[in-house]
């Protein structure tokens, strides 16, 4: 039997939704959808060339690991503005923000390229990585009309839609250069071009079609009894929100400083940006796809069993990617495949945790907090990639990663279980 700190995630069912509230879950989820196939488009050009393209402008293989590192931090700053304008105004503004910020970004990132400009290119990453934050904070609207023992499905399904654009972008890195050619831009501009249309997009889907706003009606729920709304959790945080800060921020870690020096250590075999794009596909598809699965995992089994399953997955990415060959396409495809269903484990799970472990009424404050730190852990595990493969080698770097994830996860649970023994004693 799970310990209490977790057990919100598994929680039978005590109340339906009445159809109302039924129908603009739906429909929520529907605009979610849409806005997500759009933003996963946008996240490409920072995963697949942003490496490529600084390491060509600053002329230093070490620092390429720096553009992740910035759109990891843009990332942070913006979580907490996010989170903020979410908590006042609700999520329709919050997250449209978001996406058009990185929209601004990108189009940075193109004049910064166009005019050999490194500064301006730190500085346009930065904003770039609002458009990640919307779109990774999208997975809480997608909860915050749906029963508690729903949550993690429902939040499964927003992640999921994530998959089409995420899939497509990557492998429109050819054409994508071909366009900017055409435009007299640098070829690893294209996918930028393409990332600022696709935020935009995203943001105007919310803007016209977000109505109404998961979040303020959330809220107006309890006040009609009538509606037959889920209960809110206890007005303070549960022990458990430790454990979801600890299984967001450590996959993210881990995910981004492998993800980021994969392409660069397939250049450095001969690949081309073709095939590199071609793996980064395949694992924005692992990081999505396994969605449902986890959701579905997390509800029946709960969180600390799915924790533990997170921290194997993530520790089988490292190994593969350490022991494949600098030509074997195939094992590190499998190793970054492997890497995004880590990640993707942990997203969920952490997700279902910290969002039933805090209440409604400073809900998407702390979400916006704890995206934070998961940006946080993104930027150091992305600056600290590109030092630690220039000073030792990929495979070390890959096995240090998957170290990581096995030996602190299951710590860290043991740790929060205690702190629920005191906190809710039997």
């Amino acid at each position: 039997m799970g310990h209490p700190s977790l057990a919100s995630t598994r929680t039978p069912p005590t109340a339906a939704l009445s159809p109302s509230i039924s129908a603009v879950q739906k429909r929520t989820l529907t605009v979610l959808l849409v806005s997500q196939v759009l933003s996963g488009v946008g996240l490409a050009a920072g995963v697949t060339v942003a490496g490529l393209l600084a390491g060509q402008m600053l002329h230093n293989t070490s620092l390429s690991g720096l553009p992740i590192a910035l759109l990891t931090a843009g990332s942070a700053g913006a979580a907490v503005v996010i989170g903020r304008v979410s908590q006042r105004l609700g999520r329709r503004p919050g997250l449209a923000a978001g996406y058009l910020t990185g929209a601004l970004g990108g189009a940075g990132v193109v004049v910064a390229a166009a005019l050999g400009s490194p500064a301006l290119l730190l500085v346009s990453l930065f904003l770039y990585g609002a458009g990640t934050t919307s779109n990774l904070q999208a997975r809480y609207a997608g909860a915050d009309l749906a029963a508690p023992h729903q949550r993690a499905r429902a939040t499964s399904t927003v992640i999921v839609a994530t998959t089409a654009g995420g899939i497509t972008g990557p492998l429109l890195t050819t054409p994508a250069g071909h366009l900017a050619t055409a435009l007299h831009l640098p070829e690893l501009t294209g996918l930028f071009l393409l990332s600022t249309v696709a935020f935009t997009l995203a943001a105007l889907t919310l803007l016209l079609w977000l109505r109404p706003d998961p979040l303020v009606l959330a809220r107006a729920l309890p006040a009609a009894s009538d509606e037959g709304a889920p209960a809110d959790s206890p007005s303070r945080p549960g022990p458990g929100l430790f454990v979801g800060v600890v299984v967001l921020v450590l996959s993210q870690l881990v995910m981004v400083a492998v993800m980021t020096m994969t392409p660069v250590h397939m250049h450095a075999h001969g690949f081309g940006t073709a095939a590199s794009g071609l793996v980064i596909a395949l694992h924005t598809g692992s990081m999505y796809l396994p969605s449902p699965l986890a959701g579905r995992l997390v509800d029946r089994f709960g969180a600390t069993a799915m924790s533990v399953v997170t921290a194997g997955t993530l520790l089988a990415a490292g190994v593969v990617a350490a022991l494949a060959p600098g030509h074997s396409i195939t094992l590190i495809t499998l190793a970054l495949v492997l890497l995004g269903v880590g990640w993707n484990f942990g997203l969920v799970t952490g997700t279902a945790i910290v969002t039933n472990s805090t209440p409604l009424a400073t809900r998407a404050k702390v979400q916006g907090l704890v995206d934070v730190a998961i940006a946080v852990a993104g930027a150091a595990g992305g600056l600290a990639s590109g030092i630690v493969v220039a000073l030792a080698s990929y495979p070390i770097l890959a096995v240090l990663c998957g170290c990581l994830a096995f030996v602190a996860a299951p710590a860290a649970i043991v740790a929060a279980r205690k702190d629920s023994a005191r906190a809710w004693p039997r």
